[in-house]
This record gives structure tokens, sequence and C-alpha cells, in this order.
């Protein structure tokens, strides 16, 4: 999947560009508007993050030039008023996420993103394990293994996140999607049972003080 970092600012740039090489993306980097069309002229994409303030040519007026392309845009800026959050919208583009955020959160508006418009991937693999988004069903070494809905979810994000020290927090809240009051009991036991179900004892590590992490591969 390519994606193009439209970011004026390049520790910024830099940092989404290896998040998401990280996670099995393609990126091409544009440092101000004009540069930005030029790129989604010359290139396909299949994701745009656009910054607002670009110099050259703002993020508002990139968007008006590229939209005929139908490539989805997620505007990332640090201006968060709501009269800024309506024009992007306004104008196509497919979420506003605002700054400082972390890549966490980028991975699941993108996610999100490509799932609504049908174009996000089908599949999620890691070793011998295969998650299937459309079915929900979940493959290890060929065999169905039966998930639960929530053990499901679980998995999804976990796989998704590799190689990512997650704290407990941060995984409720994404999988249970809702506030978390401290209570480790619940996630500890999917946890443990998806460590048997999918062969996960070496894999999904404890990090203390902190959460899980699944190990991904080398």
């Amino acid at each position: 999947m390519r994606v193009l970092i439209a970011e004026d600012e390049y520790s910024i740039s830099d940092f989404i560009k290896r998040g998401l090489e990280k996670a099995g993306f393609s990126c091409g980097q544009a440092f101000d508007g004009e540069a930005a069309c030029d790129m989604a002229d010359e290139n396909e994409y299949d994701l745009v993050l656009l910054d607002v303030m670009l110099p050259k040519a703002d993020g508002f007026e990139v968007m008006e030039y590229i939209r005929n392309k139908n490539t989805p845009v997620i505007f990332i800026t640090a201006r968060s008023s709501v009269q800024d959050r309506v024009r992007g919208l306004t104008l196509g583009a497919d979420d506003y996420l605002v700054k400082p955020f972390e890549m966490i959160e980028l991975l699941a508006r993108i996610d999100a993103v490509m799932r609504r418009l049908g174009r996000g991937s089908k599949e999620v693999k890691l070793g011998d394990v295969v998650l299937n988004l459309q079915s929900r069903m979940c493959f290890r070494a060929g065999e169905e293994v039966k998930l639960s809905g929530r053990e499901f979810d679980l998995a999804v994000f976990m796989m998704q996140n590799a190689n990512t020290a997650l704290f407990r927090e941060t995984i409720y809240e994404h999988v249970w999607r809702e506030d978390y009051m401290g209570d480790t009991r619940t996630i500890d036991l999917h946890v443990m049972r998806l460590r048997k179900k999918l062969g996960w004892e070496e894999r999904l590590k404890t990090v203390s003080r902190i959460g899980y992490r699944l190990n991904g591969e080398k």
C-alpha cells in the first residue's frame, strides 16, 4: 500500500514514514503543497496524509486539486478548530487527525478509512496464524481455530502492532472501545487464551509495568 505524506516538518514526516514502513507501507514524502500535487500526478497512491499548513499551497488547496483522483485523504494538522475540521471533511477528506498523535492512533485511523472504503487488507498474517478480516475466521497452520469476537479483535490489534510494547490501557480502549478503569483481569485472561489457542506462549510477551508485546517476524 502506497502512502503520500505531505508534511513540511521534516521530523514529523520522518516519524510518520518510519512508523508506516515498519507496518509494511511504502511511502513518498512531499514537503510543500506544490510538490504534493506534482507527486500525486506522477504516482498512484492508495492514501494521502495531508498537513493543512503547507508552504506554497496549503492542504485545503491540495485537497481541491487531488480530490478528482478519488484517493482517500486524512488531514493531519495542529489546527483543531471545528471550522477547519468541517472545511476539510466538506472538501472530501476521509478523516481529520489533530497533532500531537501517536503512531498507533494513525495506524488505527488508516485501517478504519481503508476498511470503510473496502480497500483495506483482507487478511492479517503472522507466522502460521492467518486472520481473515471479512469472514472473521482464524487459521493456524491451515487449521481453523475458534476465537470469540473479543479474542479475534485482540489478535488483530496485537498482530497489526507487532513488535510494539502496548500499554494495557491502550489495548483495552482500542479492543473493548471503553474507558480503561484499571482492571487488568479481563485483558490478562484474553491474552492467556490467545497464547494457548495460537501457540503464542513464546511470542506474546508480558512487558513489566506496561502491558504486552507480540513479537513479529525478525
